[in-house]
C-alpha cells in the first residue's frame, strides 16, 4: 500500500498533469491517401505560417474536464472548470496564469518547472524532464507544429458541423496516460480548441480565444522567485 507521502505526490502529479495537459495537434486521413496528405499538409503549413514565426504569444483559455461517468449524463454534467491565460516565448519558455477557480501559476523552461499555489502558500519545483512530453507538445504547438510528425501519428478527420477541421494526434510511441489529442482548427488555421483523451475515458478540453501574436515580455516574466512565507517543495521533498 502506498505511503502517505507517495499518495500525496501521486495526487500532486495528477493535478499537475491536468493543468499541463493543455493545447494539442493534428491529423491525417485514411480514405484517400493522396488527397488526405495534401489537405493535411496545407493545414499544417497554414498553422506554421500563422504561429511558427512569432517570437511570443498570449492566449486566454477555458478548461473543463469531463469524466466517463459525466459524459453519460450529457448536458446535465458540469466538469472541473478553470480559466486563465497562457503565455509562450520561443523557443521553450511557458507561463500559465490560472485565474479561476483560484489563482495558480506554472512557469517552465527547458530545465525547471515551477507550480505556485498562492492560497496554499506553496511553490513546487520540478525538473522539466519529469513533464518532458507535455512541455515538448506545448512548445511544438506554439511553434506551429513544426515537428509534430516526429512524435505522433497525424490524422485528418471530417470537418465538424461548423466547418472547422478536426486534427487527431496519436502518440507514437504510445503514452501511458493519453490515448489521443484532437485539435479543432478554423478554415483560417486558427487553433480553437484542444481535447485530450486519457486512458481512463476522461476528456480535458481547452477552448482558446484570440491569440495575441508577436508579444514581448518584461525581463523576468518567465522566472519565479518564491515570495516570503511561501513553502518551497523540491521534487517531492518536505512532504507531510
Amino acid at each position: 500500500m502506498a505511503s502517505g507521502p507517495d499518495k500525496y505526490m501521486a495526487g500532486r502529479e495528477a493535478e499537475m498533469h491536468k493543468i499541463l495537459l493543455m493545447i494539442p495537434l493534428l491529423t491525417l486521413l485514411g480514405y484517400s491517401p493522396v488527397l488526405a496528405e495534401d489537405t493535411l499538409s496545407n493545414i499544417l503549413q497554414g498553422i506554421k505560417n500563422r504561429y511558427g514565426m512569432t517570437s511570443g504569444l498570449s492566449v486566454p483559455y477555458t478548461r473543463d474536464v469531463m469524466t466517463r461517468s459525466m459524459s453519460m449524463l450529457g448536458a446535465q454534467a458540469k466538469g472541473d472548470l478553470a480559466s486563465g491565460i497562457i503565455h509562450f516565448k520561443s523557443p521553450h519558455f511557458l507561463r500559465l496564469d490560472q485565474e479561476k477557480p483560484s489563482p495558480e501559476i506554472i512557469i517552465a523552461n527547458d530545465n525547471i518547472l515551477w507550480w505556485y499555489i498562492p492560497h496554499k502558500k506553496e511553490a513546487h519545483r520540478y525538473q522539466a524532464k519529469d513533464f518532458g512530453k507535455e512541455l515538448r507538445l506545448l512548445s511544438n504547438i506554439f511553434r506551429g507544429l513544426a515537428e509534430v510528425k516526429d512524435s505522433f501519428q497525424v490524422q485528418l478527420q471530417e470537418k465538424d458541423e461548423k466547418g472547422d477541421n478536426l486534427i487527431v494526434l496519436v502518440p507514437d510511441p504510445p503514452w501511458q496516460e493519453i490515448n489521443r489529442i484532437i485539435l479543432t482548427v478554423s478554415p483560417g488555421h486558427e487553433i480553437r480548441s484542444v481535447r485530450i483523451f486519457n486512458a481512463l475515458g476522461s476528456v480535458t478540453r481547452f477552448n482558446l480565444r484570440d491569440f495575441a501574436l508577436g508579444k514581448t515580455f518584461e525581463k523576468g516574466f518567465f522566472e519565479f522567485v518564491a515570495p516570503p512565507g511561501v513553502n518551497v517543495v523540491v521534487d517531492g521533498e518536505n512532504q507531510p
